[in-house]
């Protein structure tokens, strides 16, 4: 099993009456609530964070990108992994990732990609989100109907960028280039291995599992409510013809840790309360803008993590509020809490159940203080990374950075 510290780097501070008075969390939020001396606290606070989880031997630290939103408050996240490039050793840098249909020319990630794989000694993971509404078509203007074509052919053409020795030219419908030959190329031989995160999209399956890339279920509900995405990405794993590896996969998870389950309830309701209640208030008009969700996922029934969101967010239904309260928030499995027995027990559950190997774990969420992270992530990793180690050891993880891991980076060294 591998397990992987994952940063959102929500804004936490939002006024205690946000959701009452704004309308939502995404594209519109006013400028003014943005405290630019707090975000250089935060910003440094968030690097020391995922720097700690390298150094406690998380397998990997994990950065993302989103746009004109106090949800996450990463719009450059090859910015941030440059910072750890250099401030870790052996740990795997996470990209997940660089949404490629907002590029132009897309080539640009293809250059920054191969940049952080050389200045890392090829610890990169490349991460290619669709991207979710809120961020590509309304805060980066582009046409739901065709983003998923615009995100297709970045695709191909980062992909083949990394993998050509001698320039070539590029004739897409969306890009045009004549020569393309980016400068440096990446230190992973052809290419960093490519990680595609999704909420609930049957093309986006397909693609993961006919490319051999990893698939990842990034999920604000819990496993409850992934089990039909996992379900649906491994029936089409079985379409493809390949193998059930586990480490074909990636899941996201809230954890909070504390010596007792009752200690953990008290420690991490403000935190998930704020997220659930305030980073999750998305206006429904954001979440769900005509010809982003394709023919085939409505066919298939299934539905995006964001529209939800988008939908729940205005109700006033007590059933609404209910769901935004940290007993909810826990009896969902939005949140695993517990005493670090409690927590592996539940871990091992997911992982087992979902058939993943790639455990992402969210452990600051919401308005979480540095120090309650610190508690949370040290807890977890001299307690319950212990008891995960050995699942799954009897499969072999080819989607992993050749450069991580210490042997890895001794033989750099030598």
């Amino acid at each position: 099993m591998k397990t992987m510290w994952f940063h959102l780097m929500s804004y936490p501070h939002l006024p205690a009456d946000f959701r009452e008075r704004y309308s939502s969390v995404w594209v519109d939020l006013p400028g003014e609530l943005f405290d630019a001396k707090l975000a250089h606290a935060m910003y440094n606070d968030d690097l020391d964070e995922l720097q700690l989880a390298a150094e406690l031997g998380f397998d990997a630290i994990c950065v993302n990108e989103h746009h004109s939103t106090a949800y996450g408050t990463m719009p450059a996240p090859g910015l941030m992994a440059s910072a750890l490039a250099r401030a870790t050793r052996d740990t795997a840098i996470c990209i997940l990732g660089n949404s490629l249909a907002l590029y132009n020319p897309p080539i640009r990630v293809a250059e920054e990609v191969a940049m952080l794989d050389c200045i890392s000694g090829g610890r990169v993971i490349a991460g290619f989100p669709v991207g979710t509404p809120m961020d590509a078509c309304f805060a980066y203007s582009q046409n739901p109907s065709t983003l998923r074509d615009r995100w297709a052919e970045a695709y191909e053409l980062i992909t083949r960028a990394w993998r050509e020795p001698e320039a070539f030219a590029f004739d897409g419908r969306y890009t045009q280039m004549r020569y393309v030959n980016p400068w440096p190329k990446p230190y992973q031989d052809p290419h960093p291995p490519i990680w595609i995160p999704g909420g609930a999209s049957a093309e986006t399956w397909s693609f993961c599992a006919e490319r051999e890339h990893v698939y990842c279920h990034l999920s604000y509900y819990g496993y409850k409510a992934a089990r039909d995405g996992m379900q649906g990405f491994w029936r089409e794993v079985e379409r493809a013809g390949r193998d059930r590896n586990p480490y074909r996969a990636g899941y996201l998870q809230f954890v909070g840790v504390a010596e007792s389950r009752e200690e953990a309830m008290k420690l991490y309701k403000e935190p998930a309360e704020y997220f659930y209640g305030n980073a999750l208030h998305v206006d429904p008009r954001y979440g769900r803008p005509a010809g982003y969700m394709t023919e085939a996922s409505m066919r298939a029934g299934l539905k995006s993590q964001v529209g939800a969101a988008a939908a729940k967010s205005r109700m006033n239904m007590a059933v609404d509020k209910k769901a935004r309260e940290i007993e909810a928030i826990v009896d969902n499995g939005y949140v695993v809490v517990g005493s670090p027995d409690e927590v592996a027990e539940q871990l091992r559950t997911i992982a087992t159940d979902l058939n993943v190997g790639h455990l992402l774990l969210l452990m600051n969420f919401g308005n979480m203080s540095r120090d309650l992270t610190e508690y949370n992530t040290r807890l977890f990793a001299e307690k319950v990374m212990p008891q995960l180690r050995d699942l799954f050891s009897e499969w072999d993880d080819p989607w992993w950075p050749t450069g991580a891991g210490p042997a890895a980076a001794e033989a750099r060294s030598a």
